[in-house]
């Protein structure tokens, strides 16, 4: 599997035929590649993940959806919100089940955050915010954290799902901090690769992933802190 990082929270992770965003915030992220285009990193997307509804990550997920057809995965809330902008094809769901995808499964985990869209002079509720767990078969689970603070229960993620590639708000502010990020992988879970996100993108959070390499100390081996446009194997 090859995972590519586009800036904040923006991922992509590719296998076989399968072609799947995460929190597509491109248009407008100070941190996307500027060698990049929309149309570049949407092209063969085949489905689309959002964690929770602000701005930053809902990004152009609508836009790349009406285009592309791909199916969007979110919470029930997001998902009508979305199909009340066109997008047809939706999967909605939330906390606590797991749906099969066709080429891989989903699960949607507790995050610590909020959830809203800003429009017409007032939020939009969009349901509660989500950690987003996928797994393919005969591959590595992936844990994209969504936004969230570090909360206990995490232990039990890790026991239902044993994921093995953690994908981790670091910036602090509006998520953990690089101490509290790396108390978080270390305490909790058994990552074999760690991809910080959520900073570098906007001056009132954390411009480098510095803190949080610190703080694991020992373990930082595990930690891949990529630039944006980069991507790994996974």
């Amino acid at each position: 599997m090859k995972l590519t990082w586009y800036g904040h929270s923006a991922f992509k992770i590719e296998f076989d035929d399968t072609s799947i965003l995460i929190d597509p915030f491109l248009t407008g992220n100070p941190s996307f590649p500027e060698q990049l285009s929309v149309d570049q990193v949407s092209d063969g997307v085949t489905h689309v993940v959002l964690t929770h509804g602000h701005d930053d990550h809902i990004g152009d997920a609508v836009e790349i959806l009406k285009k592309s057809g791909a199916q969007l995965t979110s919470n029930f809330e997001i998902c009508m919100w979305a199909n009340r902008q066109g997008v047809n094809n939706i999967s909605p769901m939330n906390t606590g089940g797991m749906v099969d995808a066709g080429p891989f499964k989903i699960a949607l985990t507790k995050a610590e955050h909020s959830s809203s869209k800003q429009g017409d002079g007032e939020a939009v509720y969009l349901g509660n915010p989500h950690g987003v767990i996928i797994e393919v078969p005969g591959r590595k689970v992936i844990y994209h954290m969504g936004d969230t603070d570090i909360f206990s229960d995490m232990a039990l993620i890790n026991e239902i799902y044993r994921p093995k590639i953690g994908i981790v708000p670091v910036g602090d502010r509006f998520t953990m901090g690089g101490k509290v990020a790396a108390m978080a992988c270390t305490r909790f879970f058994d990552f074999d690769t760690i991809v910080p996100c959520h900073y570098g993108t906007f001056p009132i959070i954390d411009e480098t992933a510095d803190a949080f390499v610190t703080a694991m100390g020992a373990e930082a081996s595990r930690v891949n802190a990529m630039r944006p446009g980069a991507n790994i194997e996974i």
